[in-house]
Order: structure tokens, then sequence, then C-alpha cells
């Protein structure tokens, strides 16, 4: 008996190992993010530091917010151009076309979804501060002026510029006409009253302003990425070159986002006690409460409702069925946290389970992988207007648009690591001009959120194929002759004669020029000048 406990205790600890082995970052973040809870509370209770003092205790979560920020640049551009440049396919035209507009759709529908939700629910809006004024109100600009400078980032001048620097415009109110001086004659006293009642009855006019402002302009580089990614994924062996050099570009900025991941937990730690010292009101709880509700309950929708009606109106089967065959892949993702790592599992279970052709998702699934965050487009509008919310940022039409639009485009270059979302979203906030101080709030509960999003996008990924492969039978069957009918060439002796039969064929030999060995010098000849 004491023996049989003894070898269930070493299974256990092995077991436990073997769990901090492979989900240590999950472990050390959950760890960190408890400690510094703890360590914040204990501070602010039982210390008295001074602001300078609060500084100095939050300095190891700035060096972690800096390493955040310094591999936005690269990140991006590795991730946006390698993975568009994948798109470049041997295979069919249309099944490419149709995936491609199968991402793009769903994650529009998340980020609107999102938008949607955070801006009914609000979760980041103090019930303390809701009736007083937002000082930190950006200054109003008209819809139409939003929607410009939208289309003027997407276009910037200068490239290296867009790095550091957006552009922005600004109404300046032009300055009515002087009025007559002096009223010494009657004509000038009557010349000054119509010329002030004239004046009171025109409509004020105005002048655009432009200036450059600090900040990434993440719109135009993303859409720059795009089109340069699609260009020299269509450019064949020629491109090729400069697909590699992103790929390894990426594969390198990967890395690099490991060494930052082996020192998030320190860093959080100290973000969350900083946090926690630095808040004068504990309403921040239920705030980051009713966020995690938002984001979950924009998921659930996204994965009960949005993604099965689009299956089930395209094949016209059981999406819920389908769902059911993906499970292993789902808890796959649930527990990882990556939709890369998943893959494997999610190549095995859409082929075997679901009966999807194994072309389709050889095609689908890697690129999906890559691009289709549908999860992380939801999650980060949610997270933008949540942290405009917090800092009592008034947002209009134009900024809320231009919060769809980068989480629908940075989402597509989102990286398919664990952790990557708090990242992304700061390629969100330099797109509307916010500030990244309240992002740290968001890795008390980004690790938990992270897994139930990457979940949805492996999902929203085994949906994708399961449509396309439905909408491509036709080009699939074709495919598939075309497959049987080059398969029997290569078997087929290549002739520039008449059909041979069994003898003649079994003592002529061809190769690939057409020419038979025992053929002699003006035979060849002939056979040189028919062709």
């Amino acid at each position: 008996m004491t023996q049989e406990l003894g070898m269930m205790m070493k299974k256990a600890m092995r077991g436990f190992r073997i769990f901090v082995g492979r989900n240590w970052l999950l472990v050390s973040t959950v760890s960190a993010v408890l400690l510094g809870i703890g360590l914040g509370v204990l501070v602010r209770e039982y210390g008295s530091l001074s602001q300078l003092d609060k500084y100095y205790f939050g300095f190891p979560g700035e060096i972690l917010m800096r390493m955040l920020k310094l591999i936005v640049l690269p990140l991006i551009i590795s991730s946006m151009i390698s993975g568009v440049a994948s798109l470049d396919s041997g295979m069919s035209g249309r099944i490419g076309l149709r995936a491609v507009v199968y991402y793009l759709s769903t994650t529009v529908l998340a980020a609107i979804l999102g938008i949607v939700l955070v801006m009914t629910i609000q979760p980041g809006v103090s019930q303390s501060t809701e009736d007083i004024d937002r000082t930190h109100s950006a200054t109003r600009v008209s819809t139409v002026d939003s929607m410009l400078d939208l289309l003027r980032n997407m276009f910037p001048e200068n490239l290296v510029q867009a790095c550091f620097q957006s552009y922005k415009t600004k109404r300046s109110e032009l300055k009515p006409p002087s009025r007559p001086e002096g009223n010494s004659t009657a004509a000038a006293a009557v010349t000054t009253i119509m010329t002030t009642a004239a004046l009171e009855n025109v409509t004020k006019d105005y002048k655009i302003v432009g200036q450059y402002s600090d900040g990434i302009n993440m719109l135009g580089l993303i859409v720059f990425c795009l089109v340069f990614g699609l260009v020299i994924g269509q450019m064949g062996e020629r491109g090729r070159i400069l697909v590699e050099f992103f790929n390894v570009l990426n594969e390198a900025t990967m890395k690099i986002v490991y060494i930052v991941m082996c020192y998030m937990p320190i860093g959080i730690l100290f973000l969350i006690a900083g946090k926690i010292i630095e808040v004068d009101d504990w309403d921040i709880f239920r705030q980051l409460g009713l966020y995690m509700l938002t984001v979950l309950s924009g998921l659930a929708i996204h994965t009960l409702i949005v993604l099965p009606l689009l299956y089930f109106i395209f094949v016209r089967k059981n999406p819920y069925k389908f769902a059911l065959g993906m499970s292993q892949a789902m808890v796959t993702a649930l527990m990882i946290s990556s939709s890369s790592a998943t893959l494997p599992v999610t190549i095995r279970c859409a082929e075997q389970n679901n009966r999807i052709d194994k072309r389709i998702t050889q095609f689908m699934l890697p690129i999906g992988a890559t691009i289709n965050m549908d999860g992380s487009a939801l999650y980060e509008a949610v997270a933008a207007v949540f942290i405009a919310q917090l800092g009592n940022y008034a947002l209009d039409i134009g900024q809320i648009v231009t919060i769809s639009v980068t989480s629908t485009l940075v989402s597509i270059g989102a990286a398919g690591i664990p952790s990557a979302g708090p990242v992304s979203i700061l390629i969100v906030l330099s797109a509307v001009g916010l500030p990244y101080d309240d992002v740290m709030v968001l890795f008390a509960v980004d690790w938990l959120v992270d897994r139930f999003r990457t979940m949805i996008n492996v999902l929203g990924d085994a949906f994708g194929a399961g449509i396309v492969h439905k909408l491509s039978e036709k080009e699939l069957e074709q495919m598939g002759q075309m497959d049987q009918e080059l398969s029997r060439d290569a078997f087929r002796p290549f002739s520039l004669e008449a059909p041979m039969d069994e003898e003649e064929s079994e003592k002529k030999i061809y190769d690939n020029g057409g020419f038979v060995e025992d053929m002699n010098e003006s035979d060849s000849y002939t056979k040189i000048s028919q062709l």
C-alpha cells in the first residue's frame, strides 16, 4: 500500500513538472498577477510611499512597457508582410479569393461586434466620474475631417516619417473682416450698423490646418505592408528572396518576443503592484470585471451565433456538430494559448473528424493561423475603447472607425503566440493617439482572456476551411481530374509518331526530348524538322 502510494505521488509530481514545463509562461504570469495584487495591497495599506518612491517602485514595469513598444514596429512589419505574402499559392485563384473574403469578413464582423458591446456596456466609465466633464477629451473635429485624416494616414507621404509621426488636421476659424473705424459722419455710422448686422448673420468659415504629431502612423504602415506583401507574393521566384527575408525577420522578431516574455512576469508583478498603489478609486476592479464580461460576451456571441450562422448559410449542415469535431483543437488552444502551436491538431481534427479536403486544410489553416484572428480583432477593439473610457477620452465617430479598421488590420498581422494581444493593442492606441499608461491594467486579466480568444481564432479558421471546401467542390474536382491526367501522362511514353503497339513501345525508349535512342542520324533530323 505504501509503495503504491509512493508510486502515485511520483507520477503526480512528474505530471506536475511536465505541466509546469510546458505552461511555464501561464504559471509564472498568473503567479505574478497574484503576487502583484498582494504586494500592491500590502504596500498601499502598510507603507507610506511618496510620489517619487512610487515612481521608482514601478520602474521594472516601465522597462517591460518600453520593451513592448520596442518590438511593435518590427513585429507588425515582419508578420504582416510574411503572412500576406504566403497567400500566393498554387491553388485555384477562386479558392484563394474565397479564403481572403472569409477572413476579412469575419474579422470585420468581430471588430464591429466588440465596438458595439463596449460602447453599450461601457466598462471603463467610472460611476464616480460619470457626470463630470471629461477634461481629457480631445479637441473635437468633424466626422468628415476625421475620415479624411484616416485616408491621409493610410497613404503617408514619407514611409520613414510614418514610423514616428502621424498626420492630423484641425479647423481654424477665419477671422471676420475688420469693422470700419471712426464715426465722424452719419454715413460711417450707418455702414457700421449694417456691417455688424451682416456679420451676425454670416455663417462662420474655417480653414484646414494640417500638422504632424508624435506617434507611429500604424495605419499607413499596415496598408503599405499589406500591398507590399501581396506584390512580392505574386512575383513568384523573383520575389522569393524578399519573402524569405521577411520570414527570417519574423522568426528573429519572435525570438525577441520570447525574450520579452521571459521578463514579462517580473514586469507584470511591478506593473500590477504599482497600479494598485497609485489607484485612488477601487472602482478599477469593477471596471476590469465589466471589461472581462464584455470581451467574453463578444467572443461567445461570435462563436455561438455569427460563425455557426455563416457556416449553416453556405454549407447547410449542423455547425455545432462541426464545432464538436474541432473540440480537441479548441481545448489545445485553450491550454497553450497559441494558434500557431495548435495548428497540427487543428489540421488533424479538420481532416479526420470533419472530412475536409487535405488540399483545403493545408492551404487555409496555416494562413488562417497567421492572419485570421477574429478573437484578437474583437479584443483589440474592446480594449482600445475601454482604455479611452478609463482615461475619460471622448471618441468621435472618426476615431471609432479608425479603431475598427486598425483592429481588423492589426489582427491580420498579429503573431500566433501567447500573450501577443497587449503588444498589438499598442498599435491600435497609436492609430487614434491614445496614451499607453493604462495598458498595464489589461495584464491583470489578459492571461485568461487570451486563452478564450485563441480558442475562437482556431475555431474561426476551421469554420472557414469548411465553408471554402463546400464552395470549392467544383474546383477541387477539376484539380483531381487534372492530377489524374498528369499522373497518367507521367507514365505514358512521349511520342512524335503515330501510336505504337506494345511491342514497338517496348523496343523504343523515349527521353525528355522525344527522340528514340536507336534512331539514326537522318531520322533524328527528320524529327527535329517536324518539331
